[in-house]
């Protein structure tokens, strides 16, 4: 069976930093694209970020270009987002997907498989 588990969610200040991962099991995570996905309150799904089964090779939505980073360690099984400079508009439920999508060039076409219970981030004063 397919886990994924968010963690590392919480409250910070704008301007402030937060690392969430995601902890995998049920399947060989090393062999998966995956992908951050957000909600925000009364909004439709976003997705936030990918990242190939190697580690090498990450895309971004424009909105977190520059002041968020993905990485991986297949050897744990882990996801990670690195987020930084978080603005108040970054206010969202956080989810990690297993991502069977695609590249062209610089652009991910991300296609969700198993999606994470997601942790909650809010930015606020």
């Amino acid at each position: 069976e397919v886990q994924l588990v968010e963690s590392g969610g919480g409250l910070v200040q704008p301007g402030g930093s937060l690392r969430i991962s995601c902890t995998a099991s049920g399947f060989t995570f090393g062999s998966y694209s995956m992908s951050w996905v957000r909600q925000a309150p009364g909004m439709g799904p976003e997705w936030v970020s990918a990242i190939n089964s190697g580690g090498g090779s990450s895309y971004y939505a424009d909105s977190v270009k520059g002041r968020f980073t993905i990485s991986r360690d297949n050897a744990k099984n882990t996801l990670y987002l690195q987020m930084d400079s978080l603005k108040p508009e970054d206010t969202a439920v956080y989810y990690c997907t297993t991502d069977s999508g695609w590249a062209h060039g610089t652009i991910w076409f991300p296609k969700f498989g198993s999606w994470g219970q997601g942790t909650q981030v809010t930015v606020s004063s």
